[in-house]
């Protein structure tokens, strides 16, 4: 069965492009890539996770597989990436090995990991030193929205450089957006799960409330969502919260690492967030009952 599911394609030329990070979000990514019409190179920590993804998306012979970030990136006009951290991200741009030492002058190299704003700008210092462009370009919609091509895309960094990688990007988005110079996608990626954290929590306790009260949730829950308090949320965790079914979407130990980047930036930027704060010790709590990989959508159980 494939990773992705069927997108119809802008007709844009065709690209050597490179994709670095194989996992649940950069598999079906780099696949939308392959079905776009591009030359597809992917790199993977695990390497059997490289040949498989070849298997699948075979590019009429024109996928491929390399050893090491710089192999993967030689040659390639654009080198996505999409990793786990701060400290994954330099282990696949920087040193021999490392993607920019691969990278053709003037290539492009487009980060999907959320990471730091530090980073971002880091890396983007480092790129322009070698005469290449990093762009920070953390995404929102999830493993659906990587299968289905859809994601929501928020870039940081020269203008120019995200002009020359926004076509391919469109591949796997619904929308692939420049906010602004070096760090500003990573900061808006913040903004969304500030968003995220304060709505799930709120979500959590109104169906608590509910239930606790006696009422049908499920059809509280169609009649709230046609009103003010209608989400994003509301309309595709809601009724899976009253079921209490968690083994799907954004799992709680990445919402933590997310949470950590904000706090840690609120503090360097005085920006005061006294919700956000209280939800990460929530998801916290979470953790410690067990729900590591449960959907973010987990925070009620801690209400029940």
């Amino acid at each position: 069965m494939s990773n992705i599911n069927a997108k119809t394609y802008d007709s844009t030329p065709s690209l050597k492009v490179a994709f670095l990070g194989l996992g649940v979000m950069g598999y079906p990514m780099a696949g939308h890539l392959e079905q776009a019409g591009h030359q597809v190179t992917v790199y993977n920590r695990t390497a059997a996770k490289s040949v498989a993804w070849c298997a699948e998306f075979p590019g009429a012979g024109a996928s491929k597989h390399a050893e090491t970030p710089r192999l993967a990136a030689q040659n390639a006009d654009i080198i996505f990436s999409c990793v786990g951290n701060d400290d994954d991200l330099r282990s696949v741009t920087l040193g021999a090995d490392g993607a920019f030492a691969g990278m053709k002058p003037g290539a492009v190299f487009v980060d999907h990991t959320t990471a730091s704003a530090s980073v971002a700008r880091e890396l983007f210092t480092a790129a322009k030193n070698l005469g290449l462009n990093f762009v920070d370009a953390p995404v929102s919609g999830g493993q659906a929205g990587a299968q289905n091509g859809m994601l929501t895309v928020m870039c940081g960094g020269d203008a120019a450089a995200f002009a020359a990688a926004q076509p391919a990007g469109m591949a796997f988005s619904k929308a692939f957006t420049y906010l602004g110079e070096s760090g500003a996608g990573q900061l808006a990626k913040m903004v969304n799960q500030i968003c995220i954290a304060g709505l799930v929590q709120g979500l959590s306790e109104a169906i608590a409330f509910g239930q606790q009260a006696g009422l049908d949730m499920n059809q509280v829950l169609d009649v709230i969502g046609k009103g003010a308090a209608q989400s994003w949320q509301l309309d595709n965790r809601g009724k899976t919260m009253v079921a209490d079914k968690f083994d799907f979407g954004f799992a709680v130990d990445w919402m933590r690492k997310d949470l950590g980047l904000v706090l840690d930036e609120a503090k360097r930027n005085g920006a005061r967030l006294p919700v956000t704060a209280l939800v990460d010790q929530f998801y916290a709590d979470v953790q410690h009952m067990g729900g590591q990989r449960w959907d973010t959508s987990s925070l009620i159980k801690r209400l029940r």
